[in-house]
């Protein structure tokens, strides 16, 4: 008999993603879906008619959620709050996917990315845990590309430097960069063709620094830009997404009682969608380019190295070449003048495929078997 998965969240960048993927691969003829809103109450689905036909069902009812085997869940942090707590309160044995991050350093959960934790996901089913959680996009994305070096224990620690993009943020910070860059290009595009180019920066800058420009979701000016800021405040100085890369690796790679240490400063820039990551890793021996290659390229099939030219570098290792793509390009890969020990690297990787849709699509493949 079909499990009955329900939805929520799935009209967000996201949700949506992961409905896209789903249909790619074929999963709805493996399950009985059904789908939730917080604003669609019984109305039809229009988007995937043929698939489920029914009136959605609202996604605060507790009584029609305790029927689910399944919730998967990309509605955020406020809605997993009011929701999840109620529904295990009230005996619920099934099982919660989420997107979200508040469920992620949870006891009873497990942060899923299975090309680097399948054993541990396995293992974790077995023991009974119903609770699944992708994990930080920017931590995905990088043990991905890093993966190899991991397995084989040869990391001893990571200063990493984050450029990510506005998807990060969700649907209405992407659309904030675009109103913000639209407004720029709009009072001066008569300037282009017959201004000296400082006389149009003057211009954009004041546009930029004037009273009613967007911000309402950034905070702050991200076009022509970034914000070295992600996140609230911890109290090490640290942003939460900065603390996020060290607190969730090590517990995807189950070694929260012998971490491997990780730093990071984490920056928004005007990317649209993929997230892109610099490294300075500290090897634990001295290994060759090629032997480094040869690890990260085996470790699973969507990490691809880009060999460190000009010409393949400009074509392969930016968001533009990698959005909408599983491909986890790394890239620059050289040792660096601190010594034989010390690599550089930079990877990019679509935020919200392998960043956040693609784990969960994954982890209700594992459920559903």
């Amino acid at each position: 008999m079909k499990k009955s998965v329900g939805f929520v969240g799935w009209r967000g960048t996201v949700g949506t993603v992961l409905i896209k993927r789903m249909l790619e691969e074929k999963d709805f003829k493996n399950i009985n879906p059904v789908f939730f809103s917080t604003s669609l109450i019984g109305r039809k689905n229009s988007l995937i008619q043929d698939i489920y036909p029914d009136y959605i069902k609202d996604a605060y009812n507790i009584f029609d959620l305790k029927k689910m085997d399944i919730i998967i869940t990309c509605q955020g942090t406020e809605y997993t709050e009011k929701v999840y707590f109620e529904l295990r309160k009230q005996n619920w044995k099934g099982y919660w996917i989420d997107a979200a991050s508040s469920l992620r350093m949870n006891k009873d959960s497990i942060i899923i990315l299975d090309p680097v934790n399948n054993s541990l996901i396995e293992k974790s089913i077995k023991k009974g845990f119903k609770t699944f959680v992708g994990s930080n996009c920017t931590v995905s994305l990088m043990l991905l590309a890093l993966g190899g070096l991991f397995v084989k224990d040869l990391i001893e620690w990571i200063s990493i430097h984050t450029y990510q993009a506005a998807s990060g943020s969700g649907a209405k910070s992407m659309l904030e960069l675009l109103q913000q860059t639209g407004i720029v290009f709009n009072k001066i595009s008569n300037l282009i063709m017959n201004s000296h180019v400082l006389e149009i920066e003057k211009k954009v800058n004041a546009i930029i620094q004037s009273n009613d420009f967007p911000i309402e979701n950034f905070k702050a000016p991200l076009a022509y830009s970034l914000i070295p800021w992600i996140d609230k405040k911890m109290k090490n100085g640290q942003s939460k997404e900065e603390w996020k890369v060290q607190a969730e690796t090590n517990k995807i790679l189950y070694r929260c009682n012998n971490p491997i240490r990780l730093d990071a400063t984490c920056v928004r820039v005007s990317s649209l969608r993929c997230h892109s990551q610099s490294f300075l890793i500290k090897l634990k021996k001295d290994i060759s380019i090629p032997e480094v290659e040869n690890i990260l390229s085996s470790h699973n099939p969507w990490v691809k190295v880009i060999p460190n030219t000009i010409k393949d570098t400009l074509s392969y290792l930016n968001p533009i070449a990698v959005t909408g793509t599983l491909n986890i390009p790394i890239g620059r890969l050289r040792k660096s003048i601190i010594g034989s020990k010390y690599l550089s690297a930079f990877t990019v990787g679509d935020q919200l495929l392998w960043g956040a849709a693609e784990p969960i699509r994954r982890m209700l493949s594992f459920l559903i078997k």
